[in-house]
């Protein structure tokens, strides 16, 4: 864009992100949830967010509807919209993270290079986080896969989109009318149409623990 800015420097901080991760006893990072409407993505992000606050750590949740009320008010769904929706919120993402936030990042995101983009972004400061070993190199961006058929989220369908976009009412829906590229290889992947919501949460938290996000 010929409207960018290019008189722009970089003020940093005197405090460091371990300076805010020992005041809030946590590692911050990034939990993106990924997967179709209807899968459970924002169901399991406000159960592991009561549970993390439970255990007196910081959180913050970040829904695909709700950014789209505000920071992304101006986005449509085509692709061209749909990619900088993902952009944005990785950049927010990675300043939260930053800050020593668990973020609970929970976006339908259906193209994979979005998704390796917002991980590319939280990840590129590590490299010289711990030269010494890289077998240590903690991760900032945790890929979580939802997973759940078109058949059982349909079934679901608790806002009633999939009938709607079946009725040609919404336009590229994902599922119904526009792709969903499945996560190759998520740290996790959680079949909401087999395990429960505290099963899931259960498995979430033994990840963050044993990871040592939580100490």
């Amino acid at each position: 864009s010929n409207n960018m800015a290019t008189n722009i420097t970089w003020h940093s901080s005197h405090l460091t992100r371990a300076d805010r991760e020992g005041l809030l006893n946590q590692r911050g990072v990034t939990l993106w949830f990924t997967g179709l409407s209807g899968a459970g993505k924002s169901t399991l992000c406000c159960a592991l967010e009561n549970e993390l606050f439970a255990n007196k750590k910081s959180t913050y949740i970040l829904d695909g509807d709700n950014i789209r009320h505000g920071l992304c008010s101006d986005l449509g769904f085509g692709p061209g919209d749909r990619q900088e929706n993902i952009r944005r919120i990785g950049e927010v993402c990675n300043l939260f993270t930053d800050a020593g936030l668990i973020v609970l990042a929970a976006f339908v995101s259906p193209y994979k290079v979005d998704r390796d983009n917002v991980r590319q972004l939280l990840d590129k400061d590590q490299k010289d986080d711990d030269e010494s070993n890289s077998n240590t190199r903690r991760k900032n961006f945790i890929e979580v896969y939802v997973k759940a058929d078109v058949e059982t989220c349909e079934q679901r369908d608790p806002k009633g989109l999939y009938k709607r976009a079946k009725a040609g009412e919404i336009k590229n829906f994902t599922g119904i009318s526009a792709p969903f590229e499945a996560p190759e290889n998520p740290e996790l992947v959680l079949n909401t149409s087999e395990k429960s919501v505290e099963e899931c949460i259960s498995e979430l938290m033994n990840y963050l623990r044993e990871g040592g996000y939580l100490s």
